[in-house]
């Protein structure tokens, strides 16, 4: 793929002409998206008056449809979707595997659980499940990356083993807490675990922003290294990379990206798994970036959400419900595509 050199003085950037029109297309679709959603509910709104709301002109009904109802859940779908595919990059990039993906390897399961504990054994508020899925998530990730460790390396195929059996015995865990549940606390459980943007508010699309921002931008610092860890351990050590150091530092940087975004919506799937995929496509570079990346998640988790209220209106599906539909159909896609490169 071609790059340019941007220079500014005695500072200069080389950067990819296709990615930044690709990333520019793509947040032009999720700016789109977003102001539509503002216009459609049980109190219809033209786009020219949720424009006129957000500069400050709108009369009362308006304001309180988009401010109150409409726009907490707009945010949050954007930001969420934005650290799946952030934190889907990463992890693909480390273990070199399109499959590679938080919600494959266990860390999402892991933020499940510990939200889990947090409905049904502690029985707390949205801020101890918050809280609860970012702990679980950080915890599973730390012992999966324990045991992916051979000789202080972390083999990238022995993370992914690890990280899908992880999944498998979390999953089971998750089933046996609801079975022993009660009927309430199970219901509750369960729509959370489907993952869903209804009812979203202020308290929700809050956290995750503050979180994308702080733990993009870290991400972000270290998107060379991680391009020049894509070559292989050998090159990269002998270019002077801290190989471990700086895998630690993504790896803690997605996970945390993941869990927060999972304790603000559920463990919504296959967005971190198809963000990079399409990003890389668009981009046409062997390794998605992950600020692209983190705009095509923006954008895909936006576009769902919006056709699950619409597609069955008047009932709205949890989105989760239509990205698992769609990313079963795009998994089974990927794999023939490999199998037909050769790679499996």
């Amino acid at each position: 793929m071609r790059s340019a050199v941007l220079r500014v003085g005695p500072v200069s950037t080389r950067f990819a002409p296709r990615a930044v029109l690709a990333g520019l297309l793509i947040t032009l679709v999720a700016a789109a998206t977003a102001v539509y959603s503002l216009t459609v509910g049980d109190y219809p709104l033209s786009v020219s008056e949720v424009l006129a709301t957000l500069s400050g002109h709108g009369d009362r009904a308006s304001e309180f449809a988009v401010y109150g109802l409409r726009l907490p859940r707009v945010l949050t779908a954007l930001f969420v979707g934005m650290a799946f595919g952030m934190a889907g990059a990463v992890f693909q990039s480390l273990s070199r595997n399109p499959l590679g993906s938080p919600d494959i390897i266990g860390f999402t399961t892991g933020s499940a659980t510990g939200a889990l504990i947090g409905i049904l054994l502690l029985g707390g508020g949205s801020l101890v499940i918050a809280g609860s899925a970012v702990i679980g998530g950080l915890v599973v990730a730390a012992l999966v990356y324990l045991l992916a460790v051979t000789d202080g390396v972390v083999r990238p195929g022995q993370l992914v083993l690890v990280g899908i059996g992880a999944s498998a015995v979390l999953a089971s865990f998750n089933g046996y807490l609801l079975t022993r549940a009660d009927l309430g606390d199970a219901m509750q459980a369960a729509v959370w675990l489907t993952g869903s943007l209804n009812g979203r508010g202020w308290e929700h699309a809050i956290p995750v922003g503050v979180a994308v921002a702080l733990g993009g931008v870290a991400v972000l610092c270290l998107a060379r290294p991680l391009d020049t860890l894509a070559l292989g351990d050998d090159t990269a050590g002998g270019l002077g990379v801290p190989i471990e150091r700086v895998r630690r530092a993504l790896l803690i940087g997605a996970v945390a990206l993941t869990a927060v975004a999972t304790a603000s919506a559920g463990p919504v799937p296959f967005i971190a798994l198809a963000a990079p995929q399409v990003a890389r496509r668009l981009t046409r570079s062997p390794d998605a970036s992950p600020l692209v990346a983190g705009l095509t998640g923006a954008a895909l988790l936006a576009l769902a959400d919006l056709a699950a209220q619409r597609l069955f209106a008047p009932v709205a599906l949890p989105v989760g419900v239509l990205t698992a539909a769609l990313g079963g159909v795009y998994l089974v896609w990927l794999l023939a595509a490999q199998r037909k490169a050769g790679r499996w």
